[in-house]
C-alpha cells in the first residue's frame, strides 16, 4: 500500500501476528534512475521476513534493471502491481492500467520470472470497468508467463475502493487456475475475512485497509478462524501502548520532524471511533515533536479515567 506499509508499519503488524507483508509500491523506473525516497522505501530488517517487494511498471527493460538493482535484498516474493487504480498511475499505462491489455502483463511478467530469483507473483482487480470484466483472461495470461500466485481485488479499476466486492469473479479465477490465489476487497474484519475464503474458495486473502490503525485485526482474525469466536477489542491501555510504540519506530525512521508529521495520519487511524478523541486529532495533527505527540497519545486514557 503506497504510502502506508512502511518498515514502522509493517513491524507494528507483524508484532500482532502479520505471517507475509509487503513494502510500499516500488516504482520500477524511480528504482533505475536512484530516486532516493524510493530506494528509502525498501528499507528492511532480519525480524521483516517474509517479505515481497512489489513493483509498479509497463516498460521491460526497466523491470530487468530493477531486478538486478535489488541483487541480495532480503525479500521473498516478486510482485507486479496491475491493480492500483490511481490516475496518474493508470495514465501511464502502469497499475490497473495493464488488465485492458493482458499479452503485455503476459509479457512484463515473463520478463521478471526470466530474470528473479525469487518467486514472481502479480496483483490484479476484476477488470477495468463493469463493461470489460476480464479477470480470468488476465489471470490464465498470467499462469502462463510462470508466476507462482495470484492476488486479485474483487472490483474494478472504475469502482476504486467504493461499491461491492464481486466475490463470483475471484471465485472464477480460483477455478480456472492451478496456482494459488489469494483474495483482496473489503477484508476489514475477521467476519468479512472468512466470507471470502468461505465465498471464493481462495488460498488466503490479502489485509490492507483493514489494517489501518488495527494492527490487532491479524490476532483477531486467526483467532475467529480457528475458534469462530471474535475476540474483544484491546483495552484502552493496550491500544495507547500501541501507539506510543508505533510513534517510536517512525521517529527512530525517519528521524523526529519527519517521524511526528507521518504519525499524523496514523494517530487519525487508530482513535477512529475512540470516544472522546475528536478533539484530540487537532492537536495531534498540530504537534511537531515526539513529545507533543506523546503527550497527545496519553490524553487518550486520562479521558477514559475520567468519571
Amino acid at each position: 500500500m503506497a504510502g502506508v506499509t512502511d518498515l514502522p508499519f509493517r513491524m507494528i503488524a507483524r508484532s500482532f501476528g502479520c505471517e507475509f507483508a509487503f513494502t510500499e509500491m516500488i516504482s520500477a523506473r524511480a528504482l533505475v534512475y536512484s530516486n532516493k525516497s524510493t530506494k528509502e522505501m525498501l528499507a528492511t530488517g532480519p525480524a521483516d521476513r517474509p517479505l515481497g517487494v512489489q513493483f509498479v511498471g509497463n516498460d521491460p527493460d526497466m523491470l530487468r534493471e530493477a531486478i538486478d538493482l535489488l541483487g541480495g535484498y532480503g525479500h521473498d516474493i516478486l510482485d507486479l502491481n496491475a491493480a492500483c487504480p490511481v490516475s496518474k498511475v493508470t495514465s501511464k499505462g502502469e497499475g490497473s492500467g495493464l488488465l485492458k491489455d493482458p499479452h503485455k502483463l503476459k509479457g512484463l511478467l515473463k520478463v521478471m520470472v526470466d530474470n528473479s530469483k525469487k518467486p514472481v507473483t502479480v496483483k490484479i482487480r476484476a477488470g477495468w470497468d463493469r463493461e470489460s470484466v476480464n479477470a480470468t483472461e488476465v489471470a490464465l495470461h498470467a499462469q502462463d508467463a510462470g508466476i507462482k500466485a495470484l492476488f486479485i481485488h474483487g472490483r474494478t479499476r472504475e469502482q476504486g475502493y467504493s461499491g461491492k466486492v464481486d466475490y463470483q469473479v475471484i471465485s472464477e479465477v480460483k477455478e480456472a487456475l492451478a496456482i494459488p490465489v489469494i483474495a483482496s476487497g473489503d477484508a476489514l474484519s475477521p467476519v468479512l475475512i472468512k466470507k471470502l475464503f468461505d465465498e471464493t474458495g481462495c488460498d488466503g486473502v490479502a489485509i490492507a485497509r483493514g489494517s489501518f490503525g488495527n494492527p490487532w485485526i491479524f490476532r483477531e482474525t486467526v483467532e475467529y478462524l480457528n475458534s469462530g469466536t471474535i475476540p474483544p477489542r484491546p483495552p484502552l491501555d493496550e491500544i495507547t501502548a500501541t501507539i506510543i510504540s508505533h510513534l517510536d519506530l517512525c521517529v527512530k525512521h525517519y528521524g523526529e520532524a519527519t517521524g511526528v508529521i507521518i504519525f499524523r495520519k496514523l494517530f487519525a487511524w487508530y482513535t477512529k471511533g475512540i470516544h472522546g478523541s475528536k478533539h484530540l486529532k487537532s492537536k495531534a495533527f498540530l504537534a511537531k515533536t515526539k513529545e507533543q505527540m506523546t503527550t497527545t497519545i496519553n490524553e487518550l486514557s486520562a479521558e477514559k479515567k475520567e468519571p
